[in-house]
């Protein structure tokens, strides 16, 4: 523990920020999870619905510098490629 009382404060923000940082990546994933699910559950709209639910949490990310905007680049076109591949079988 801190000695110093502003260090003390500093140490409890810190632990506020990482849990909001954790919930948001979690969620982050979790969204991407439910897209890939619904995509090899076949159902279109669904999975279109969770592509803009993934993509949007992903944005958020990558705004909030949790991940690197080039990640997030990555991770959407990837899920699109998916969404499109899915769609024309």
């Amino acid at each position: 523990m801190a000695n110093i009382k502003s260090s003390a404060k500093r140490a409890q923000l810190i632990e506020k920020t990482t849990a909001k940082n954790r919930a948001a990546k979690s969620l982050m994933k979790t969204n991407i999870k439910k897209f890939d699910a619904a995509v090899s559950g076949g159902d279109s709209d669904s999975a279109e619905a969770a592509y803009k639910t993934a993509v949007k949490t992903v944005d958020r990310a990558a705004t909030k510098k949790l991940i690197h905007k080039n990640k997030a680049a990555r991770r959407k076109s990837a899920m699109s490629k998916k969404l499109n591949a899915a769609d024309n079988k």
